[in-house]
């Protein structure tokens, strides 16, 4: 034993520890090639020294631009790669919130039930329909089995259109724009992306043979509308600029060429058409930054011309209605000379025989119910309003009383409809059946799955038709009231008899709200200027803690739009790790009028970014997220509202997520590479006015990147088939990794999608589950 003993010490006399391993070097970000440019506007002359990654034309460049981007590729995985283990389990999380049936609920119109199926293992949906008196009370749109009811034996189901055929049609890629049924319920127009053109072809189907129609087939269209009660269909095509610019008919079944009703020459002038709910006109809106007008087309005789109904200065936002012999305009044109701050309604006999046409207001104007939107029956007008932020819908009973002149809104008795709590969006389904007194919108919210609901307008009752509902992992489908009879009785209820009846918000259980585990709060922030800037949080009640969350900010703030502050499954794994997620409603966006908006746009862009970094600090200021763990959210123009905040305050972030950016306006005002719309320079400014120029420079992400400066981590995903091209991206990512402080805690990482991202579950899933375990990753290096 003693020997033995000796041996050990001898052993351990001659023992060296082993030196711990040097951790692995962090991955090596890309370089791409710097070939320095140039440029002379105005007064100012700047060098860009990637301006080579936009030059489509220059065969080397892009092949350049390919090696670069498989190094990015490359470099990202390598990045990531330690967090594998997190992105399976948060895709695994994601996924099972899926709602295992994608169909989407029946649409009556007429004596159809329409809807969409996904058949299983297929990857894009069949568009069928039923007869409803054939099976009024039907729960799945998948059994019986294939459109077969075994009790009645009949074949119930007809299937119109299969996007997986479509999808070998255009290269393995389904995308509709475009799908109108005719009036009649005979034919089926609709539009795909040729990815090859980089355009959408017109196709008209038979329903009753299923084959294609010889024409139209036409190419570039952008817009069409039925006429004739189906038996002809009025289309816009557009320039090779995606300007639309010409307006054709095509009679169905005709050999004969398809008849030019208008070609607008000049390039600032864009066409657009629509017909009226009941299909007796179609409207034909011309529009400029100067000017807009309206024109009617007797849907009855497409070829017998168009008439002037309105005409006022400026770009302005006109719908134009037909009720029992009156037109309804919904409007935001300037009143009597005046810029109005809302949209209002106005009416006017069709057969008016002055000129110009005189237009009577409906309503009184009231600066406390702002009316948002509206959708008519035959024997109702829906109104969505709004109250301060807070959303609401009524309607009012048709035709309206004449000769009385404007009347305040409470004077026509509106119901007002049941809703949910923290509504943030309402939308108006397609609602066809001009004569059906149900009408079907979606409300949104931020702590509620969005809703499928059906207004019966006559008879009060409503129903959540469609709804996943989370707490159970599976989605609701409600139509009828066979099986799910205890289902329907909780989301199905009958509106009082008095006229400003709204739900108790105690009813949320009705709506498959999540209040009681995800709080929802409303601030006033108060930005640089004194204006108040509203700000929605969102957290878990169980998992949130005092002044220890990482928090992420959304923003927009841009084209007047509303912040999409929907609930989303995905976001549902950050808020259970105790994430706060916020929504800051920045000047530029929706929600607060048109002057809202245009404080946010061009040259005072600047006022956006400002309302975003005071919201920015609010949440850490008041502890609602630690200090050094707020993370950036932006889509789009988005993307350039958080990289601007980005550039002013880099020390404020510790990460972002910029999803397809907007981040070289100067040169892509200046310069466009793609087609640009009027809409995007009203909204971030017109190059050619020196002021403005100057202000695009100074709020540019790419041109406004602090130099020796520790930027946050950031994640940049983008596409070769975004309208913002991927080389804005690429541009910005270099650059960046350029000038800053290079902190391998900190990368700067360029992700590339696929085009069919947004048409694949999967795909959503794992770059949902990339960015959030980015996200994490950044907050706990």
């Amino acid at each position: 034993m003693r020997q033995h003993g000796h041996r050990l010490l001898r052993r351990w006399a001659h023992y060296k520890p082993q030196k711990p391993q040097a951790p692995p070097a962090p991955p090596t970000p890309p370089k791409p090639p710097r070939k320095p440019q140039s440029f002379t506007f105005h007064d100012s002359t700047w060098e860009d020294p990637y301006s080579w990654m936009s030059n489509l034309s220059d065969k080397v460049a892009m092949r350049h631009m390919d090696v670069y981007m498989e190094q990015e590729e490359k470099y990202t995985e390598a990045v990531m790669s330690d967090t594998e283990r997190l992105q399976a389990k948060l895709q695994s999380e994601m996924a099972s919130r899926f709602a295992f049936d994608l169909s989407t609920p029946p649409l009556r119109w007429g004596p159809w039930l329409y809807y969409r199926r996904v058949e299983e293992g297929k990857q894009y949906a069949v568009l069928c329909r039923r007869l409803a008196n054939l099976n009024e009370e039907f729960i799945s749109h998948k059994y019986p089995s294939a459109g077969f009811d075994f009790t009645s034996g009949k074949r119930i189901e007809q299937k119109l259109l299969d996007y997986n055929q479509e999808a070998e049609r255009f290269g393995g890629y389904a995308y509709e724009e475009l799908s109108e049924v005719s009036p009649d319920h005979r034919f089926l127009a609709y539009t795909m992306y040729d990815k090859d053109n980089d355009y959408f072809r017109l196709s008209v189907r038979n329903l009753n043979s299923g084959s294609l129609c010889s024409k139209p087939q036409a190419e570039r269209v952008s817009n069409l509308a039925w006429a004739k009660d189906g038996q002809a269909l009025i289309y816009v095509v557009t320039d090779n600029n995606k300007r639309p610019y010409r307006i054709y008919c095509s009679m169905i079944g005709s050999t004969d060429e398809d008849v030019l009703l208008l070609e607008e020459s000049d390039e600032n002038v864009y066409v657009n058409i629509r017909h009226t709910k009941d299909f007796q006109f179609v409207t034909v809106n011309t529009f400029s930054t100067t000017s807009s007008k309206v024109f009617l087309i007797n849907a009855a005789d497409p070829l017998s011309g168009m008439t002037l109904v309105w005409e006022c200065q400026g770009l302005a936002h006109c719908i134009v209605e037909h009720h029992q012999g009156y037109l309804y305009l919904f409007t935001d044109a300037t009143k009597e000379g005046q810029s109005v701050d809302y949209h209002y309604l106005l009416r006017s006999p069709v057969d008016a025989s002055s000129s110009p046409r005189i237009w009577e207001s409906v309503f009184i104007d009231d600066k406390d119910l702002i009316v948002e939107d509206v959708d008519f029956s035959d024997k109702h007008l829906v109104l969505t309003t709004r109250e301060g932020r807070k959303f609401r819908i009524c309607s009012v009973t048709l035709p309206l009383p004449v000769g009385k002149g404007a009347v305040h809104l409470k004077e026509l008795n509106p119901y007002f409809l049941p809703l949910p709590r923290h509504v943030s969006q309402i939308s108006p389904g397609p609602n066809y059946d001009f004569y059906s007194s149900t009408m079907r919108f979606t409300i949104s919210s931020p702590v509620m799955p969005d809703a499928v609901v059906d207004y019966d307008l006559s008879s009060g009752e409503w129903n959540i038709i469609q709804q996943q509902n989370l707490l159970h992992e599976r989605t609701r489908i409600l139509y009828g009231t066979a099986s799910t009879a205890s289902i329907a009785e909780k989301s199905s209820n009958i509106i009082n008899s008095n006229s400003m009846n709204e739900v108790n918000a105690a009813d949320d259980n009705s709506w498959n709200d999540l209040s009681e585990f995800y709080a929802c709060e409303h601030y006033d922030v108060s930005s640089c200027d004194g204006v108040v800037v509203p700000l929605t949080i969102v957290y878990s009640r169980k998992h949130k803690k005092e002044n220890q969350n990482p928090g992420l900010l959304h923003g927009h703030g841009a084209y007047g739009e509303l912040l999409d502050k929907r609930w989303r499954s995905e976001l549902k794994s950050l808020l259970d790790r105790g994430w706060v997620v916020a929504y800051a409603d920045v000047r530029g966006g929706g929600g607060g009028g048109k002057k809202w908006h245009h404080d946010g746009r061009r040259a005072k862009k600047h006022n956006s970014i400002k309302d975003y970094l005071c919201c920015a600090k609010f949440l850490i200021e008041k502890g609602i997220v630690q200090e050094n763990k707020l993370a950036g959210w932006g889509h789009s123009a988005g993307g350039l509202l958080v990289a601007s905040a980005i550039n002013c305050c880099p020390d404020l972030f510790r990460a972002a997520i910029l999803k397809v950016p907007f981040l070289d306006p100067s040169n892509t005002l200046l310069y466009p590479i793609l087609p640009l719309m009027a809409a995007d320079y009203e909204e971030f400014g017109y190059p050619g006015d020196v002021d403005e120029f100057h202000a695009i420079q100074k709020y540019s992400p790419y041109d406004n990147i602090q130099k020796d400066v520790l930027y946050p981590a950031v994640l940049v995903t983008s596409s070769f088939n975004t309208r913002f091209g991927v080389w804005e991206a690429a541009k910005w990512v270099a650059r960046v990794r350029e000038r800053t402080i290079y902190d391998s805690k900190r990368p700067i990482l360029l992700n590339l999608t696929t085009d069919i991202v947004e048409e694949n579950r999967y795909l959503q899933c794992k770059e949902s589950a990339l960015e959030a375990a980015f996200l994490i990753k950044a907050m706990e290096s």
